[in-house]
C-alpha cells in the first residue's frame, strides 16, 4: 500500500532542506522549492523551473500541495469580488478584494464559519467547522493579489482579516499566515498594510502585544455599554468592557499603535443619546478613532440601520471629542460581500459571476 504524501507546506524550510540531503541532493534545493512556494505561491512542482525533472519527480513521489480552489467569483456593480473557495476537504469560505480608485483591499477569512455568536453577522449563523490553516489563509491573499492585478493593474494593497471567522480564535495559524505574508522569504508585504480585526478577546490580545505584533488591530465594538453589547454579541458576557479595555491599554502600551473601533448603529439598540456618550468616554481612555459602519441586512434578522440624524449625531459628538471618526459605506452589498454577509450564500442570479 502507497505511504500517503505529506503537505509540504506544513514542513519548515530547514525540514525541506533535510529531505533533499537524505536524498544525496544538496540543500540549497530545499531553499528554492521554499521560495516557490511562499515567495511565488506556486501550487504544481512541475512549475519549479530551476529544478531538474529529476528533483520535481522526486518532490511528486512524497509530497503534495492542498491548495485552495476559486470555485465561485462574483463581481459587484461597484467593483467588489466576492469569492467562494473550496478547501482540500470540499469545504467552502468567502474571501472578498475590495477596489477603491487608488488600492484594493483582500477581506480574508480564518475560519470555516465562526466560533462566536454575533446576532448581525450572518457567518456566525454557520457556526465554526474548522480553523482555517496558516496556507489557506495565505492562499487568498495570493489569490486576490493576481485579480487585483489582472482586473484593477496593480499589487494588492492592504490586507484586512474582517472576513469569515473569529481571528484571535485561529491564533496560531493566523500569525504564521501573516509571517508568510510578510516575511522576505514569503510574500514580502509590510505588517503596516494589515489589520486584523477582532470581536474583542482581551487575553488573546495582550498575547499580540506580548509577541510584538507590527499589523494593526480593528475591535468590533457597537456598543461602550456592557447590557447593550452582551444583546447584540451574547458571548461579550464572557468578556466585559472593562477587561477588554485593560487589553488595549497593554496593546496600546507595548505596540503604541492606535485602535480602530467599528462600530454599527441599530435603529433601537444603541441609537439612544447614552449610546454616544457611553462611546465617547471608551474612547478618551485609550488612543483610538471610530469607524461608522452601514448596516448591511442578512436573512432572519430584524435589525435596521439607525437614521441619519442619529449618525450625525454620533458624528458629532465624537468630533467635538477629538476623536477621529469615520463613516464607511458598503461595498458589495448586492452580491452580499459586506460586512457581516459572508455565509456560502451563492445567489448569482442576475449578477456578474465566473465559474471556476
Amino acid at each position: 500500500m502507497e505511504a500517503p504524501k505529506q503537505d509540504i507546506r506544513a514542513l519548515s524550510k530547514e525540514a525541506i532542506q533535510d529531505f533533499f540531503l537524505s536524498h544525496k541532493a544538496p540543500s540549497f534545493k530545499g531553499t528554492q522549492v521554499y521560495q516557490w512556494l511562499w515567495q511565488k505561491g506556486i501550487h504544481d512542482f512541475d512549475l519549479m523551473t530551476n529544478l531538474s525533472f529529476e528533483h520535481r519527480d522526486l518532490l511528486k513521489q512524497y509530497f503534495e500541495i492542498k491548495h485552495i480552489n476559486i470555485d465561485l467569483q462574483q463581481r459587484s456593480k461597484d467593483g467588489t469580488i466576492k469569492n467562494a473557495l473550496q478547501l482540500h476537504d470540499n469545504l467552502v469560505v468567502e474571501s472578498v478584494l475590495i477596489p477603491t480608485s487608488k488600492r484594493t483591499t483582500a477581506c480574508v477569512s480564518s475560519q470555516v464559519g465562526c466560533s462566536l455568536d454575533c446576532t448581525f453577522c450572518a457567518t456566525a449563523a454557520l457556526k465554526r467547522m474548522r480553523n482555517l490553516n496558516a496556507d489557506e489563509i495565505y492562499d487568498q491573499v495570493v489569490a486576490m493579489d493576481q485579480q487585483s492585478k489582472l482586473y484593477f493593474q496593480h499589487p494588492l494593497s492592504n490586507i484586512v482579516f474582517m472576513g469569515m471567522g473569529e481571528p484571535l480564535m485561529n491564533y496560531k495559524n493566523v500569525l504564521e499566515a501573516i509571517d508568510k505574508i510578510t516575511h522576505t522569504e514569503g510574500l514580502g508585504m509590510s505588517p503596516k498594510r494589515i489589520t486584523l480585526s477582532t470581536s474583542g478577546i482581551p487575553k488573546m490580545i495582550r498575547k499580540m502585544a506580548d509577541d510584538q505584533v507590527k499589523f494593526g488591530l480593528a475591535v468590533s465594538l457597537h456598543s461602550a455599554r456592557q447590557e447593550v453589547r452582551e444583546k447584540i454579541m451574547p458571548f461579550a458576557t464572557k468578556f466585559p468592557l472593562s477587561e477588554l479595555l485593560e487589553a488595549l491599554t497593554h496593546w496600546y502600551t507595548y505596540t503604541k499603535k492606535q485602535i480602530t473601533f467599528e462600530y454599527v448603529v441599530w435603529e433601537g439598540i444603541n441609537d439612544q443619546k447614552e449610546d454616544i456618550q457611553a462611546l465617547v468616554k471608551f474612547c478618551r481612555q485609550i488612543p483610538s478613532k471610530v469607524n461608522l459602519i452601514q448596516y448591511n441586512a442578512i436573512d432572519n434578522s430584524n435589525l435596521k440601520q439607525a437614521s441619519s440624524e442619529v449618525i450625525e449625531a454620533y458624528v458629532d459628538a465624537l468630533t467635538q471629542a477629538r476623536i477621529k471618526v469615520t463613516y464607511r459605506r458598503s461595498r458589495g452589498e448586492d452580491i452580499a460581500a459586506a460586512c457581516g454577509q459572508l455565509a456560502n450564500k451563492l445567489d448569482t442570479k442576475g449578477k456578474e459571476t465566473i465559474k471556476h
